[in-house]
């Protein structure tokens, strides 16, 4: 082992977590697995091609880099939908890979035209329609204007779908403005149809709206964070059934990150361990050294707090978490040997079958 950590995501655990998803919204539902931010850290790649051993073959992507490197790193390239940034060179590409792509101001609209009159190929576009989230999307007012230019270009538009964004359907603090989008976007749909405009798809629930509002899951959703086995919140874990202890077990976290004893020492009652005097040994101790520290992005904050599993029992950091480093007390793990398995995420019976390096 030449790294010295290993994360691996549990592909057993991504079954799963999808069969509840999907249960819950239906086998007509489009599933859209969002990826945006390097699948939300469990690497984009090694995710998205996960996933599609689980029978997931739509992805959405915030920007054009990102369906950029799916592209490249993927033979058989799934379907993509870039619901973020994409502009100028990048719509071009988009359009002659037939890569989906939001579109929420006339400026994209007419770019999405120009570049597809030059390639000869229809620009596969969702509209976006702003609801009250007050961040991108097309007013109401504004939808007879883009009506008109798709009318009157239909052979440069293929309208994948109407959508729109929540802005906080996790918490019933927000209950009131969701309720208010929700009227908003269903209102627009009518409005889009008006002006002759038919999406193949409508869609504006994301994990937590398909908990908290299964009204507006329609016949296709964006999920992501509870495909990686986390809840969007506390609340909205509550409000599926209100056992907590029930709910746990449901969804599965997906990433284990590990390493392995570096090595052993007894230090004496009354010496400090690692730098500075954060960590006085209150009692004769075994420690540990792990090589891994918060240059691989285990955080500082950790330092004398973090917890770690060695043989399956609990271990505590001592002293500041060094850049490449971190001292745990192994004083009560029975038989602790140099090598042996560290979990610094998960659980050591997560059942793992796709791993990359750190």
């Amino acid at each position: 082992m030449f790294e010295s950590s290993v994360i691996e995501i549990s592909k057993s655990a991504l079954q799963t977590n999808l069969k509840f998803l999907k249960q819950k919204t239906g086998a007509h539902v489009k599933f859209c697995s969002v990826v945006k931010g390097n699948a939300y850290g469990h690497g984009l790649t090694e995710f998205v091609k996960l996933a599609m051993e689980c029978d997931q073959h739509y992805f959405g992507v915030y920007s054009a880099d990102e369906a950029y490197h799916i592209s490249k790193n993927i033979k058989n390239t799934p379907e993509l939908y870039i619901m973020g940034m994409v502009e100028g060179e990048a719509i071009e590409w988009a359009i002659n890979k037939g890569i989906e792509f939001c579109v929420f101001d006339e400026k994209r609209l007419e770019d999405a035209l120009k570049y597809s009159k030059k390639l000869k190929k229809k620009a596969k576009i969702h509209l976006e329609i702003e609801t009250g989230m007050n961040r991108t999307g097309f007013y109401e007012k504004e939808i007879a204007i883009v009506g008109e230019l798709i009318n009157n270009n239909k052979q440069n538009f293929e309208v994948k779908g109407a959508c729109t964004h929540f802005a906080g359907a996790e918490s019933m603090a927000n209950n009131f403005r969701v309720s208010q989008q929700i009227g908003k976007f269903y209102q627009t749909l009518l409005t889009i149809g008006k002006a002759g405009l038919t999406p193949t798809y409508k869609h504006a629930a994301c994990s937590a709206a398909v908990i908290n509002y299964p009204e507006t899951i329609g016949n296709m959703v964006r999920v992501g964070i509870m495909q990686y086995g986390f809840w969007p919140n506390d609340e909205t874990f509550i409000r599926y059934n209100g056992d907590k202890e029930k709910n746990s077990k449901i969804l599965k976290r997906l990433i284990t990150w590990k390493s392995r004893l570096m090595n052993l020492k007894s230090v004496k009652k009354g010496e400090f361990i690692g730098y500075s005097t954060s960590y006085l040994a209150h009692r004769d101790m075994k420690i540990a050294v792990v090589p891994v520290g918060y240059s691989h992005g285990y955080s500082r904050n950790m330092s004398n707090t973090g917890k770690v599993l060695v043989r399956g029992v609990e271990a505590t950091v001592v002293g500041i978490v060094n850049m490449n480093a971190i001292t745990i007390d192994v004083t009560h793990i029975e038989g602790v040997e140099i090598g042996d398995e560290v979990v610094l995420i998960g659980t050591k019976e997560q059942n793992s079958k796709c791993g990359f390096f750190q």
